[in-house]
This record gives C-alpha cells, structure tokens and sequence, in this order.
C-alpha cells in the first residue's frame, strides 16, 4: 500500500488544493489535525480514498491528496480509519 507523496506535487494539484481549502473554508485546526495524521505517515489505498475529519474529509487515490470536502459531503472510495 502506498504512502502519502508530500513532495513535488504537480503545480495544478498543488494550486487546487490550496482553491479547496480557502472556498470551503478549511481551519487552520482542522489542517493542523491533517498534519498530525501524515506524520504518522499512513498507508492509504492504491485507489480512491478518503479520511474523516470533524470538519472536514480529506479525499485522495493512491498516493495524492486529490481534493478538501466539507464533512456534509459525499466521498467515493474506502475509507482509511
């Protein structure tokens, strides 16, 4: 299974990212607790999948961050506890 890649992101991902994070209005708290759960630099599915947050689901496939959901979204793929 692979791990979260954190360095050298495509620059469009990067960018639609950070969009994410400032349109749905993502806290610093809430990416705080983001950052806590890569430190422990977690295994993730090699296809879609997605981390629950309290305000926030952070949605990726293999091993990208692919997109930021409010929690009242629907994401796709297996759940990572």
């Amino acid at each position: 299974m692979p791990k979260i890649r954190r360095q050298n992101l495509p620059p469009e991902l990067l960018n639609h990212l950070l969009d994410r994070v400032a349109e749905r209005e993502i806290s610093a708290n809430q990416l705080g607790q983001f950052a806590d759960w890569l430190a422990i630099d977690p295994e993730v599915p090699e296809g879609e999948w997605f981390k629950r947050f309290p305000e926030m689901i952070v949605c990726g496939e293999g091993s990208l961050v692919k997109t930021f959901l409010r929690a009242g979204q629907a994401p796709s793929g297996e759940e990572v506890l």
